[in-house]
């Protein structure tokens, strides 16, 4: 197929045959005849030109510059591309060496943004560039586990997009929707505002003496032994039977009682100015929130042997401990960072059972090599009467707690005890590092998201009178060509 272009003196180009004047037209078959091993060709990107041979642009097809030399431009063209000009040296690069990397000076979304442009497959990044390029992936990820921008979310004081609230009459009519954004960012982000930092600061002050009240509740200076009596009737017979109760002294129980009261507050403040409820129901601290509350009403409404079994549910109140992860970042942090070494974690777990298994049997039978041949089991002096009894020796002896429970007590079972407490302190710290560099990936970004100025988004309009740059997927390309004052489009 013979297609051609005609490149107009004043610089425009049309796939057309009608031009207002004079052109020239150059078929392919004669581009071919020429040879464009030896022509070159200026790319001029953000201001920075850059020369090179036609034929290197080919080397790519179906890229935008090889789709740019299908056509055969008159004299020495000149093609200005209003893109960056760092990245373009790059890809330049890839077409004359086969090799793509990636610039370090270079935010991860703004190059993978310029190769699309110029139609370049991300996949063709080196591997010594791709964990450089990933970067901006890893951080992206991390930065959402601490919740969405300023700029997408509640902290926009008008109506956020997540309420469903728009700028309009109809809605500004509501006064309820128009502060529940306002009422839920009070309860849900301390650093939205001052009085959002106050009631934090409440709410963790509630949460600290919930859990004192809690502790202190076991200890002997805040509980008495009352005597109760009860009729126990057994047909015609009727005991009375006394027994002692352990009951809390009244002050904690008003202290737990307050506390569950802006608990209670808090809750159903956050339920009410919530935007989705399936996703409030869902979330873990609310949860939390929900299940640590039900202990006291049970305590103060429940009497007997109802009140006997259920007390057990007092454990869940140790569980507001989870909920400084809203009001603190180091806790969340520190969440975030465990749950992103779950897989360090697992390996971890894997070698010290490996290690568990392997030094328990060898101690096991090491100890069973000087037994008393007289013993038909050969255990009788040492602790270590089974296999399993060994897991427990090999676990602590691989963390260098030593207890001092169970110990060797011949020389062979030195030596593999030795051999297992080296074992244990490599074992932990091959992982240490990937976890240690999470906690400051975490960190970092956590510090960085709180010191991100408030700021609304901006319509980004085009600017009149310049030719927009569509991707590489489409039919059409338009560009500029400069020869002196010349420019064309396909």
């Amino acid at each position: 197929m013979i297609s051609s272009m005609y490149v107009s003196s004043q610089g425009h180009t049309s796939a057309h045959g009608h031009d207002r004047t004079s052109s020239k037209t150059y078929l392919r078959e004669d581009w071919d005849k020429k040879g464009d091993v030896t022509k070159k060709v200026v790319i001029n990107v953000g201001g920075m030109r850059h020369e090179t041979y036609m034929s290197t642009l080919k080397s790519l097809p179906g890229t935008r510059l090889a789709k740019l030399m299908d056509h055969d431009p008159s004299g020495d063209p000149e093609f200005f591309f209003d893109r960056h000009p760092g990245v373009f040296s790059n890809v330049l690069n890839y077409y004359r060496t086969g090799k793509l990397h990636c610039p370090k000076d270079v935010c991860g979304p703004l190059f993978e943004e310029e190769l699309a442009f110029w139609g370049v497959d991300k996949a063709d990044v080196e591997p010594c560039c791709w964990i450089t390029f990933c970067q901006h992936r890893d951080a992206k990820e991390a930065l959402a586990a601490f919740g969405p921008s300023d700029s997408n979310e509640h902290h926009n004081e008008e109506f956020p997009e997540s309420f469903d609230v728009e700028d309009n009459p109809a809605n500004s009519q509501s006064c309820f929707k128009r502060w529940k954004p306002k009422i839920w960012a009070l309860f849900d982000d301390p650093f939205s505002s001052k009085t959002a930092k106050v009631i934090a600061f409440a709410s963790l002050f509630f949460i600290l003496l919930s859990i004192t009240a809690f502790c202190l509740e076991t200890h002997d200076s805040f509980h008495t032994l009352e005597q109760r009596t009860e009729l126990v009737i057994d047909g015609n017979h009727t005991e009375e039977v006394t027994y002692y109760e352990i009951v809390t002294k009244p002050t904690l129980t008003v202290v737990e009682g307050v506390c569950v009261v802006w608990f209670i507050f808090e809750f159903l403040v956050r339920f009410t100015c919530c935007s989705n409820i399936l996703l409030f129901v869902k979330n873990i601290l609310n949860i939390i929130d929900f299940v640590a509350i039900l202990p006291f009403f049970l305590d103060v409404g429940l009497s007997g042997n109802a009140l006997g079994f259920l007390r057990v549910l007092n454990f869940v109140r140790i569980l507001r401990i989870f909920k400084l992860m809203r009001h603190m970042v180091g806790v969340r942090v520190l969440v975030y960072t465990l749950k992103a070494s779950v897989q360090e974690f697992c390996l971890l777990a894997v070698f010290f059972g490996i290690g568990m298994l392997i030094f328990s049997t060898l101690e096991f039978y090491a100890e069973r090599v000087h037994g008393d041949p007289e013993d038909p089991t050969l255990t009788a002096h040492t602790n270590f009467k089974n296999i399993p009894i060994g897991f427990w020796w090999a676990v602590v002896t691989m963390t260098t707690l030593g207890y001092g429970d169970m110990y060797p007590e011949t020389c062979s079972g030195m030596v593999i005890g030795a051999l297992c407490a080296l074992a244990g302190i490599l074992t932990i710290a091959m992982p240490v590092p990937v976890i240690v560099n999470n906690f400051r990936l975490y960190h970092s970004l956590a510090m960085a998201q709180q010191k991100l100025p408030k700021k609304k988004k901006r319509q980004h309009l085009p600017l009149s009178g310049v030719l927009s740059q569509p991707s590489p997927s489409g039919e059409q390309i338009e560009l500029c060509l400069l020869s002196g004052e010349r420019s064309c489009s396909e």
